[in-house]
């Protein structure tokens, strides 16, 4: 199983949003960016994700995981895109913030910190287990 950060912001597609889609899940639509794409490519059914709000709370507030692999984005007729299909799993006790993530050297190395701004992003087994303990799980 592998790790992955998926970022939205919450006035576009938010946590309440994803669970409400229940086990079904959601695709993962709209990335246009290459890198982020090409994460998406990797990415198996069951690999897990952090939900993280971007914007006005940057914060990771929930655990989905992948629940079907890369496929054409339907909002596009463009080849190019492909994007995951994601359900939420469950919510972090509490959340766990970009400036906490920052100010934690444990965590310096982490994508999310050098790049914040890619909206699909790989994170470590060692980051995954250190934010979850952060979050409450």
């Amino acid at each position: 199983m592998r790790y992955w950060l998926f970022k939205s912001e919450p006035s576009t597609w938010s946590w309440d949003d994803q669970v409400a889609k229940g086990d079904g899940g959601e695709e993962w639509d709209g990335v246009r960016n290459y890198q982020a794409r090409n994460f998406m490519r990797e990415m198996a059914v069951g690999d897990r994700g952090f939900f993280y709000h971007s914007q006005k709370d940057r914060e990771i507030v929930g655990i989905v995981e992948v629940c079907a692999e890369a496929h054409p984005d339907s909002t596009t007729d463009d080849a190019r895109w492909d994007c995951v299909d994601i359900r939420a799993i469950e919510p972090l006790p509490t959340p766990v913030t970009l400036d906490q993530i920052k100010a934690d050297e444990k965590l310096a190395d982490m994508v999310l910190v050098k790049n914040s701004r890619l909206s699909v992003q790989p994170v470590t087994e060692a980051d995954w287990t250190h934010i979850c303990a952060l979050g409450g799980l």
